[in-house]
């Protein structure tokens, strides 16, 4: 066969396959579709491969090692030189860009405001032709607006029916959210949320509070390193102020669950139990600062008649039960389990004047704590006097401690039957003890305290109960309707 007949072969996608072998080399061009290797050829350069260059290349999930290689062939010549000892480098910032999917070329591509069809001029001639002469144009900003028709009753009746529904709109909200703006109107539901018996006997505790918080303001003002506990009027949330109390008001009065209440003003839980702490304290801080207990001669002045054999009395004491989680601790459980209700309780002391107001209030201790033990802790005997007197239950063995007379009813030791006298003096003596019981109920009207306290509230329980007693005295008017004087 002739020479001439023989057809060349090359490789398809390159000119350089098949030329002088460089001794020593064994360098491949790692760009995908080139076949580029330092054996079989002279002419091209191989450079090292920095990672940046992977998305030039277009090669995804690709491990760079010192050996990855790029040649010369797809770089542009002005960005290869050759040193004076004939080493041919790359310059700084040299970049690939030739490449099979290019075609080896660098044209740029014409961006959308280039290839976009643009639109014919219009010739000069047709332009003057088309010309608005200077005397019929008219300014845009001085073209005069049309004149719009309409009927003045159909304007007044839709006007009408516009009030009407921004009444309505306004309504769905209030409906919508549960806040004290909705049950403003309705005494039962006030007194159900919060214990108040009006919308207007809690807006005048709440001028209270604010005169104090203004107060205490001032107060911290004046000095940096105050203590005073911080108002949460002040305190930015998505709840108006007035709101918050209502809400720890109605966890109070109604007992309902913090995820409940989350649902019910639509917040989250942590901010439910935020809210209930911070008035919590807030509340204990503020109305534990006014003086409750009474002189003996504020007690005589509003001393009931029914109290007149016992003019002396100064407070009427008694103890009351709150039932909580049982404790996972054993010693806990024998600390706090109560024989007189056969239930885990905390233990408080609760003291009235003769007139019905409320005057003290211990801290909450163990079940287990009798009442002898409650009286020595809790303090009040550094309140009475030895001209005063207190009226307290049968469980009430004080007489040692209390530094004036005990008022208690009488009750059989080792005799058969009771005396004649003693059963008198019983019966008078509760008669007039049996208030400090209904005093009681009023608080535990708060249907928390009907519920068994969680013991993940047992840090802020003591200052809860502080506030629900000290609120009765705000919420509730005397227990006799014929006790007319009040503090």
């Amino acid at each position: 066969m002739s020479g001439a007949g023989v057809r060349k072969k090359y490789n398809v996608r390159g000119t350089f396959k098949l030329m002088k072998t460089v001794a020593g080399s064994k360098d491949h061009c790692c760009v995908p579709s080139c076949s580029a290797s330092s054996r079989h050829n002279s002419v091209l350069s191989f450079h090292q491969f920095p990672s940046k260059w992977l998305h030039r290349i277009r090669r995804a999930e690709f491990t760079v090692t010192q050996n990855t290689k790029v040649c010369s062939r797809h770089f542009e010549e002005h960005l290869i030189r050759t040193t004076a000892k004939g080493r041919r480098v790359l310059s700084r910032n040299a970049v690939p860009s030739l490449f099979h999917w290019n075609e080896y070329s660098v044209k740029r591509r014409a961006g959308v405001w280039e290839r976009r069809t643009k639109p014919s001029s219009p010739e000069p001639e047709d332009i003057e032709d088309e010309a608005i002469p200077d005397e019929e144009a008219v300014p845009m900003e001085h073209e005069a607006r049309p004149t719009v028709c309409v009927d003045r009753e159909e304007y007044e009746r839709m006007k009408a029916e516009i009030e009407v529904l921004r009444e309505q709109v306004q309504t769905l909200h209030l409906n919508s959210s549960f806040g004290l703006q909705r049950f403003a109107s309705s005494p039962e539901d006030i007194r159900f949320y919060t214990r108040f018996p009006s919308y207007k006997h809690l807006m005048a505790f709440w001028s209270l509070i604010a005169k104090m918080i203004r107060v205490t303001s001032r107060a911290k003002r004046a000095s940096s390193t105050s203590t005073v506990t911080e108002s949460p009027v002040t305190r930015p949330t998505k709840l108006l102020a007035i709101d918050e109390l209502f809400l720890f008001l109605t966890y109070l009065s109604t007992g309902c669950t913090q995820r409940e209440l989350a649902h019910r003003f639509k917040i989250h839980r942590t901010t439910v139990s935020r809210i209930i702490v911070t008035w919590a304290n807030f509340l204990y801080t503020l109305l534990g600062s006014v003086c409750f207990w009474m002189s003996p001669a504020a007690v005589k002045d509003n001393l009931p008649p029914e109290f007149n054999a016992y003019s002396d009395t100064q407070v009427i004491l008694d103890c009351t039960e709150l039932r909580c989680q049982t404790p996972s601790s054993l010693v806990l459980q024998s600390e706090v389990f109560s024989h007189n209700k056969s239930h885990y309780t905390f233990k408080a002391m609760v003291g009235m004047s003769p007139h019905g107001a409320l005057t003290f209030i211990s801290p909450l201790f163990e079940g287990s704590m009798s009442d002898k033990e409650i009286f020595r802790q809790s303090g009040i005997k550094n309140l009475l006097t030895p001209d005063t007197a207190i009226m307290v239950d049968k469980g009430f063995l004080v007489d040692n401690l209390a530094p004036g007379t005990v008022y208690r009813p009488a009750f059989v030791i080792q005799r058969a039957q009771m005396a004649e006298a003693d059963v008198l003096e019983t019966q008078s003596i509760a008669r007039l003890r049996v208030h400090v019981e209904r005093l009681i109920r009023r608080v535990k009207e708060n249907k928390l305290f009907e519920t068994t306290i969680p013991l993940a509230i047992s840090g802020s329980i003591n200052k809860i109960f502080t506030v629900a007693c000290l609120l009765s005295n705000f919420q509730n008017g005397p227990l006799v309707k014929t006790w007319a004087n009040e503090v």
